[in-house]
């Protein structure tokens, strides 16, 4: 009865978030029926306020920093015309006849260097969306590009990427975000180069029918200088933060930190074990460092910089309390008694490699709640510890776990139900029966593939 409660409670979830229902309110209703149907309603109160929030309070603590800074960074890049000057000299270098690749680059750079994808989506929207009706390719086509370039390699795969996916296993592996960077860069190539291959044999399939853009509520043409809040930024100003966000994380990960003694702080905060944090540590001051860069730099030109620090900080509220409204759920149905079948089945599953054994915890957790950060942080939260030591006595190495469980959390993500591919579609004008099938395409069939051969060659060579 509780295994069955566990995936009622699911199935509602996602068919409720699909309609637009937010998971404030639906993780902790969710819980809540699980609880009931499993037949443990007397313990409702206690496993609300100790269970749900308790867990909802530890992943906040843990990587409020990290959605907070993101979000500051990702505003200031908006506001400051760094995103758009990147944009733009992407667009003069490559020119019209290689759209698809310029939209995707643009957001690539972009998402790559900290920028939110959702910033990233709405300053590139109306870029690719000029370029795609200047050239007459279809407009459907839009999410899909915009997509591969913010929801696939720079997110999961890229070695040293800030994305929060790739930030929630340092902890948990006791790795960084630099985590087998050779791999990291396969599966990066494989996303890239079959998700271009497939949207350029998209664009040569409907030239060949004569479709053309399309008709559209709006058939506006976007100047593609789309004047920023403020004056023009030279290029190298606006690639300035963004390599500073990659090289300081770069630096302190591997010569800063590993040279500094922190013993002390072990001794000064009980629990507090520097190894496990100075991953996170080195995200967290790069995002600082850059972010005060663009503040200083362009001093003299913001318009209302007051405005644009609040909402980026505001903006990061709903993103951390929505991903931990889910963690808190996920906290409640591991202490079902039906979860320990769901887990031990998993777990079971090819007991013999706990690669593919964590890759199905993360796709599975990531589907069925349409976040890969909200599912990455269940499994991990839930069998962490239990990966780990599988691992060690497996001999693999932790770096090959965090790799393959930040892909296979970016593979299953953008089922229907998705926030992001939401929003997305929301942003372009667009429905799921429109554009979700070349959304599906490059951000789950090509990312699995991806991570299966990730996993082949992890078996085969050993994390590189």
């Amino acid at each position: 009865m509780s295994t069955f409660a566990i995936i009622v409670s699911l199935i509602l979830l996602i068919l409720l978030a699909y309609r637009g229902l937010t998971v404030l309110l639906l993780a902790p209703l969710m819980a809540a029926l699980a609880v009931i149907l499993s037949g443990d309603a007397a313990y409702l109160l206690p496993i609300y306020t100790n269970t749900f929030m308790g867990a909802l309070g530890n992943f906040t603590i843990q990587f409020f920093p990290l959605f907070f800074l993101g979000a500051l960074f990702g505003q200031l890049m908006s506001d400051s015309g760094a995103a758009q000057t990147i944009a733009n000299a992407i667009v003069n270098k490559l020119g019209t006849q290689h759209v698809v690749l310029t939209v995707v680059m643009a957001c690539a750079i972009l998402t790559y260097g900290g920028v939110s994808l959702f910033v990233v989506a709405f300053a590139i929207y109306p870029i690719s969306r000029e370029l795609f009706y200047r050239t007459d390719i279809p407009k459907r086509l839009i999410p899909g590009t915009i997509a591969l370039g913010s929801f696939t390699f720079t997110m999961t795969a890229l070695p040293g990427t800030p994305a929060i996916q790739n930030a929630i296993p340092i902890p948990y592996y006791e790795t960084n975000s630099f985590a087998a960077p050779g791999l990291g860069i396969i599966a990066g190539l494989i996303m890239l180069g079959l998700g271009m291959l497939y949207l350029l044999l998209q664009v040569k399939r409907a030239a060949a029918n004569a479709e053309g853009y399309g008709q559209h509520k709006e058939q506006e043409t976007v100047d593609l200088d789309t004047s920023s809040p403020t004056p023009d930024m030279p290029l190298i100003l606006a690639i300035a933060p963004l390599c500073m966000v990659i090289g300081l994380n770069a630096l302190f990960t591997y010569f800063i930190f590993p040279s500094l003694d922190l013993s002390f702080i072990s001794d000064e905060f009980e629990g507090v074990t520097p190894s496990r944090q100075t991953g996170l540590w080195a995200v967290l001051i790069a995002l600082l460092s850059a972010s005060t860069w663009l503040v200083i730099s362009r001093w003299r030109d913001w318009t209302d910089l007051k405005s644009t620090v609040n909402k980026g900080c505001f903006d990061s509220l709903s993103p951390i309390f929505n991903t931990a409204s889910v963690v808190g759920y996920g906290a409640v149905i591991a202490g079902l008694s039906g979860f320990t079948a769901i887990r031990d089945a998993v777990l079971n599953a090819f007991p013999g490699n706990p690669l593919i054994s964590e890759a199905m915890a993360m796709s599975v957790l990531s589907g069925l709640t349409g976040s890969s950060s909200g599912g990455l942080s269940i499994a991990l939260e839930t069998l962490g510890s239990e990966y780990l030591a599988m691992a060690l006595e497996a001999g693999i190495d932790p770096e090959l776990m965090h790799r393959v469980a930040t892909l296979a959390a970016g593979g299953m993500d953008t089922l229907p139900h998705s926030g992001a591919v939401i929003t997305l579609l929301t942003i372009c004008g667009l429905t799921h029966r429109q554009s979700y099938g070349h959304v599906a395409m490059v951000t789950i069939v090509l990312p699995v593939a991806a991570l299966i051969s990730v996993i082949a060659l992890g078996t085969l060579f050993g994390s590189f």
